[in-house]
């Protein structure tokens, strides 16, 4: 079964954490994992919960809960990739709740979501726990900062049958509380040591309290690198892309107070090379699945040494290099828990605005709910629109859209070319994505 997922996933080997869980795991024992963003934590989790599936009993066997509605649809579709043959459904909020009760009524053997959704469907008895043995807790101190305490009391208190818990983070100092139930767990710590050499750290300081400006020219300086910038808070995220657009500079944002589509599509063109600059708060942290950051920008730097880390954590990954860039006003000072002396910069005055990114991002309206898949769009695109296959780039389905990455040259003509074409029988429509 192992063999078979790491296959279909076209890994050749697990990295040491991975090969750990699935050692710790054959023990049935209690599982806390700490290892550093963008380690491999999903997968350290997931082969383990397949490995104790039951391919006979078919009912709900394993419940995952993860902080965001991003990260639980990342966990959903990593699943599904392992082509396992158990059958996954996700519960966000958000999402409609016709298709989820749709979902659980076929009794799937894994069930992925966020706390709060997952509670309230406990609540109304539409999930059935009685089989319910394994327990994901991913990023579980996330969900505790984020307020789900009650909702995951809840949920404990409906799991009886529970005989194994897998809680997993990416923070040195846990604190798991009693309602958990944890016992006698094996903790696999793979934050020793996590400080990356490959991590710079630089800092531009702002002419006043002006960081909007020296913000702007530190952008322009780094040209097209993929970039990251996090806030604190929104407000702060919606004022400099409205700096952004009035200069004409490509970016998204990614923030707790948009629509989930809205969301949703800034982190696929920001995957699929789109943008290359992400505005965001610490939503963007920790867990989801975002490409090799370049630059991370702390435009306001965060009150507490671990999100910091956690943001760091987005770039300097797995031996690649990436720098940590640091907005100081002209009076803010380095907090204490900074400990090296950045490098400070003066971005140069005559900012250039670079040029925009190769590829758009085209919108279909036709997903996996319709019976779509990425064959049936490459088909689509290749076949029919007359692309060549270099010209295509990522391609991601969710239930009832999907997005493909297209060079921004070939954009037009082919929504031209398949202005009347059919999916599976359907008329799609297809726009570029903004």
């Amino acid at each position: 079964m192992i063999e078979k997922a790491l296959k279909n996933l076209k890994i050749e080997q697990l990295n040491e954490m991975q090969e750990a869980s699935l050692k710790a795991a054959k023990n049935k024992t209690d599982i806390i994992l700490l290892s550093p963003t963008g380690s491999g934590k999903t997968l350290g989790f997931i082969l383990p919960l397949i490995q104790s599936l039951n391919p006979e009993l078919k009912q709900t066997q394993a419940l995952i809960l993860s902080p965001s509605r991003e990260l639980a649809l990342q966990i959903e579709q990593v699943f599904r990739q392992t082509q396992s043959g158990f059958k996954i459904t996700c519960c966000y909020g958000g999402h409609d709740n016709k298709t989820e009760l749709n979902s659980l009524s076929q009794n799937p053997e894994v069930i992925v979501g966020t706390p709060g959704k997952i509670a309230n469907h406990i609540r109304e008895a539409n999930i059935n726990s009685s089989k319910i043995s394994f327990l994901v807790l991913d990023e579980f101190d996330k969900s505790l900062e984020l307020g789900f305490k009650e909702d995951m009391k809840v949920i404990l208190d409906d799991l009886e049958n529970l005989k194994m818990r897998f809680l997993t983070s990416a923070t040195q100092a846990i604190d798991v509380p009693a309602f958990v139930g944890i016992k006698n767990a094996v903790t696999l710590n793979f934050l020793k040591d996590q400080k990356s050499n490959a991590l710079a750290l630089k800092a531009v300081k702002a002419d006043g309290n002006d960081k909007l400006s020296v913000l702007f020219q530190l952008i322009c300086s780094l040209g097209n690198d993929v970039i990251l910038v996090f806030c604190n808070h929104r407000d702060a995220v919606d004022r400099i892309s409205e700096l952004l657009h009035e200069k004409g500079l490509g970016h998204d944002v990614f923030h707790g107070g948009m629509e989930q589509d809205d969301r949703e599509k800034a982190l696929i063109k920001f995957r699929n090379g789109t943008h290359q600059i992400l505005l965001t708060t610490d939503l963007a942290s920790r867990g989801l699945d975002i490409p090799e950051i370049k630059h991370v920008i702390h435009y306001q730097l965060p009150a507490q040494e671990s999100a910091y880390v956690h943001r760091n954590g987005r770039t300097a990954r797995m031996h690649a290099e990436g720098t940590s860039w640091l907005v100081f006003a002209e009076d803010e000072q380095i907090p204490n828990f900074i400990k090296s002396k950045p490098q400070f910069i003066t971005p140069p005055q005559d900012a250039v605005v670079p040029s925009k990114s190769d590829w758009a991002t085209l919108f279909i309206s036709s997903g996996k709910k319709d019976k779509v898949n990425k064959v049936d769009i490459v088909g689509l695109i290749l076949q029919k629109g007359g692309i060549k296959k270099e010209e295509l780039g990522l391609i991601e389905v969710l239930d009832r859209m999907a997005f493909a990455a297209v060079k921004r040259d070939k954009i037009k003509g082919l929504m031209a070319k398949l202005k009347n074409e059919k999916l599976k029988g359907i008329k799609v429509k297809l726009e570029e994505a903004r």
